[in-house]
């Protein structure tokens, strides 16, 4: 049996207490290189909340979070999207009246040592160019570079906002609700896009969609009122009766 790899992010203990509310209370996981790890639940099991403490858009009441030996837990988002912690949000975040192209660019460029450096064009840095294009053809999105981010689908827009991440070289990328809001073909393309990722950072995925979870997931944790019931291979979580009853219907075929 194939040595596992060391995880990329491990959440030990992971808490956050609003007031007297627990929105998550003692979760731990570990992402790693070379599988995609899906967090499910209903709506208030804590999903949201759990991403944001990752990416530190929110501060931990209790618990740690680590990437790889060094420790995240008081870090900001920026210093974290530095030390290699990429996130998509439930909502576009992109620049709509720049182009494709100029998106991807300024992810690049932010990470940069001198990221405003107003003495030189980042369209004469040969890295920031490689950069940009590599980011835009993994995205699939090298056909549509000079278009204004505000004339593409949403699908597209959900594939630029990834580019833009892929730009900033992560070691883990944290995907909130990637497929919302998509038709059929704009979904399946962005299910091809995540599964390609995962040898090359650790991924989290929180998806409502159930079909595309057990599609692409490696492993499991489903979440209800801020705690961890189950988490293992997708099998196992089929297989869990609380799970089908909770959370995925007592009668839905799982096949």
């Amino acid at each position: 049996m194939a040595e596992q790899p060391a995880p990329a992010l491990q959440a030990i203990g992971l808490s956050k207490r609003f007031g007297g509310l627990a929105a998550v209370s003692n979760v731990s996981l570990d992402l790693r290189v070379g599988e995609i790890h899906a967090v499910i639940g209903p709506n208030g099991a804590g999903k949201s909340t759990l991403i944001n403490l990752l990416s530190g858009d929110l501060t931990s009441t209790d618990g740690e979070i680590k990437l790889g030996d060094r420790d995240l837990t008081h870090c900001s988002p920026e210093k974290r999207a530095l030390y290699g912690v990429g996130r998509s949000y439930q909502k576009t975040t992109i620049f709509p009246r720049f182009t494709t192209r100029e998106n991807v660019r300024l992810a690049a460029q932010s990470h940069m040592p001198s990221p405003l450096n107003c003495w030189r064009s980042p369209d004469r840095n040969p890295q920031i160019n490689q950069t940009t294009q590599h980011a835009l053809a993994r995205a699939g999105l090298s056909a549509r570079a000079e278009v204004t981010a505000m004339h593409l689908s949403h699908g597209e827009q959900r594939q630029l906002e990834v580019a833009m991440v892929l730009a900033t070289h992560p070691r883990v990328m944290l995907l909130d609700e990637p497929l919302a809001g998509m038709g059929h073909a704009e979904a399946r393309s962005m299910i091809r896009l995540i599964g390609s990722l995962k040898h090359d950072c650790a991924l989290l995925v929180v998806e409502h969609d159930m079909d595309a979870v057990f599609e692409l997931a490696d492993r499991l944790t489903v979440m209800a009122d801020g705690h961890v019931i189950a988490s293992g291979l997708p099998a196992d979580i089929r297989a869990d009766a609380a799970v089908r009853a909770a959370y995925l219907g007592e009668d839905e075929v799982m096949a």
